[in-house]
């Protein structure tokens, strides 16, 4: 078997993946994405029994994920999953579609309308890029003036991304939220999360601890990772006092270094199992 590890540079995540897949004895190749070159037409790259995507940019993964499909090469994840997760206005549509619990969304195509899509909703709100990750360029908007403030920047300073306003209502968490981690139909580990700051992402400073997988906790994480293309996904959960579990985000190409020791899983051996079942045609959809 021949897996290639598509990457842009070697984290430690990707460092755990090359650990494993030598542990077992599994050939690979790391594959730069600042150095590959796709012809299109032209399979160059056959040889391999499935592409593990790594990479650190949403636009390089997602075009090399569609040709790698179009090739017919197996990859993890795939392109669905990649073209949803990278985008959260397709998530949440996505999450919508399937009925699966969310915070409540508005979408909005004008500073006009996105600050009477807030009003409506009723202020504090979450102002957020359609396309971003680690918590950057997340806007809490208290209030009308702070509304058009941020607005404004956004037209003014924003790339088109920031010209389609994505509003979501703001949740009263308990200092913490849950980050769960799904491979295939199995919720694998959970944490918490935990910070004073509203935004409690463990690449801004929130710490982690372990948190059991409930049922009810497997049931609507493996639910939101069906509902944006399955794989292998990290899931950013919300715990509503009145409402119970709510999906916040969903992300396709996870980070999980800071989860392996509070949780006791070793969730790169989970995620390696996981490929070569795709490589072999049995992971699960």
């Amino acid at each position: 078997m021949k897996v290639g590890v598509l990457v842009s540079r070697v984290r430690v995540e990707e460092k755990l993946l090359f650990k494993e897949l030598d542990k077992r004895g599994v050939d690979y190749d790391r594959l730069d994405d600042r150095k590959l070159i796709f012809e299109l037409g032209q399979n160059h790259l056959s040889h391999y029994d499935v592409i593990v995507e790594r990479c650190i940019n949403h636009s390089r993964a997602l075009y090399a994920l569609k040709i790698l499909e179009d090739w017919g090469i197996p990859t993890v994840n795939r392109y669905q999953t990649a073209e949803v997760c990278g985008n959260k206005i397709l998530t949440s549509a996505a999450l919508s579609r399937d009925g699966v619990a969310q915070p409540r969304v508005k979408i909005a195509f004008t500073p006009e309308s996105a600050i009477e899509a807030m009003e409506e909703m009723g202020y504090p709100v979450v102002l957020k890029p359609g396309v971003g990750s680690w918590g950057r360029l997340l806007s809490k908007i208290n209030d009308r003036e702070a509304a058009e403030t941020v607005l404004e920047h956004k037209q003014l300073l924003g790339t088109y991304h920031h010209s389609i306003f994505y509003i979501q209502e703001y949740v009263e968490k308990p200092g913490r939220d849950i980050r769960a981690f799904v491979v295939g139909d199995e919720t694998i580990a959970a944490i918490y999360r935990q910070s004073p700051h509203w935004i409690t992402n463990t690449a801004r400073g929130g710490s982690a601890s372990v948190c059991e997988i409930t049922p009810e906790l497997n049931e609507i994480c493996v639910q939101a990772a069906r509902a944006v293309g399955g794989g292998v996904v990290a899931i950013d959960v919300f715990e509503d006092p009145e409402r119970g579990l709510l999906i916040n985000e969903v992300n396709y190409t996870m980070e999980y270094r800071n989860s392996i020791e509070p949780t006791g899983v070793d969730i790169p051996a989970k995620i390696v199992d996981y490929v070569l079942a795709t490589a072999k045609g049995e992971a699960p959809e």
